[in-house]
């Protein structure tokens, strides 16, 4: 009954992807200013194209040998309160958070407000059936979050990013912060590098994300139908999927993968958010991750938690309005930290 339900959750998530990918609408102001675009790069999809027009600059970078790309726009002048890393979720695009049909709408909110409030935005792209899981498996479009024996893929993009693209971007005078979010496996990503990257991050919000140290991706294509980000997770002391009730309940967590370790550096604080009625990532995910960061002497904002209404649902999974002003409220006040 477990994989059929899961079987059924994914198969309505790859058509909520298909839609979102296919069926975009764009924001895009038919006034946008051309110099920028001039100074982008082409955008490979229609919904990258529509960003552009929109300001947004692609940029391109080889990170050990693999072409990495990212999508960046920064306020008008300065950036006043800082700049935020930007993580999509397994089977998304980075244009999803500018660019894009109605399921979107709040991600290219999210980022439309923080531009408004002075934040310089990166969304970042994952590569394409390049990460691999334990046995070797292609993971389909999504972040490398999971601690395996094989080097990370996304860990030295994600430093990449901070040595060189945030400096030749960031304007004089500019707030020196950096925060970062991201969605469901962008989250994971988002907690793993946040943690990895500990004295360089200001603060971190992941959404709808649990454990990255904890949980393994399973890209066995017979377990999901969803062919763009494939396979299911599982967490490592219940070996559950982490769509069923209480998946990363347990008493004691001897799986888990060794954190970095701390060598005298200034940890951020962090802030989760989540819906409790999240039909992919059950909360008591999210519960285990905050727990463990704890653990590991990151300092708790307070998660900020939609009540359950009804049951699960894979739509609450996918990033909310709700959530956009909190979060921003959240990095502004730990500008000057």
């Amino acid at each position: 009954m477990v994989i059929e339900a899961h079987c059924y959750r994914v198969i309505l998530f790859t058509v909520i992807f298909s839609l979102v990918g296919s069926c975009a609408t764009g924001n895009a102001a038919t006034g946008s200013d051309s110099r920028q675009a001039d100074k982008s790069e082409k955008g490979a999809s229609w919904a990258e194209r529509r960003c552009i027009r929109d300001g947004w600059q692609k940029i391109s970078l080889d990170v050990a040998g693999r072409q990495r790309s990212l999508l960046y726009k920064g306020p008008e002048g300065k950036w006043q309160k800082g700049v935020i890393m930007v993580l999509h979720g397994g089977g998304g695009e980075a244009a999803q958070f500018c660019s894009g049909w109605r399921m979107v709408k709040p991600q290219i909110a999210f980022t439309e407000m923080a531009l408004a409030r002075g934040f310089a935005v990166i969304v970042l792209e994952s590569t394409d059936d390049v990460v691999t899981d334990a046995q070797g498996r292609v993971c389909g479009k999504r972040f490398d979050f999971s601690v395996l024996e094989r080097p990370n893929i996304d860990l030295p993009y994600i430093g990449q990013v901070l040595d060189d693209v945030i400096p030749s971007k960031r304007p004089a005078g500019s707030s020196q912060a950096v925060f970062m979010t991201g969605l469901s496996t962008g989250g994971y990503m988002t907690i793993r590098a946040a943690t990895y990257f500990a004295d360089r991050i200001t603060a971190f919000a992941p959404v709808s994300a649990g454990d990255p140290y904890g949980t393994d991706p399973i890209c066995d294509t017979s377990l999901s139908r969803r062919k763009s980000a494939k396979g299911i997770l599982v967490d490592r002391e219940t070996n559950a999927q982490i769509i069923e009730d209480d998946a990363c309940e347990a008493p004691s967590y001897p799986g888990e993968s060794a954190w970095p370790g701390a060598d005298g550096r200034t940890k951020p604080v962090f802030k989760q958010f989540q819906d409790a009625s999240d039909g992919i990532v059950d909360l008591s995910c999210m519960k285990k991750a905050g727990k463990m960061l704890v653990k590991e002497g990151y300092v708790d904002s307070g998660a900020y938690i939609i009540p359950a209404s009804g049951k699960k649902d894979v739509f609450k999974h996918l990033w909310q309005d709700a959530y956009n002003e909190p979060i921003l409220d959240f990095f502004a006040g730990e500008v000057n930290r």
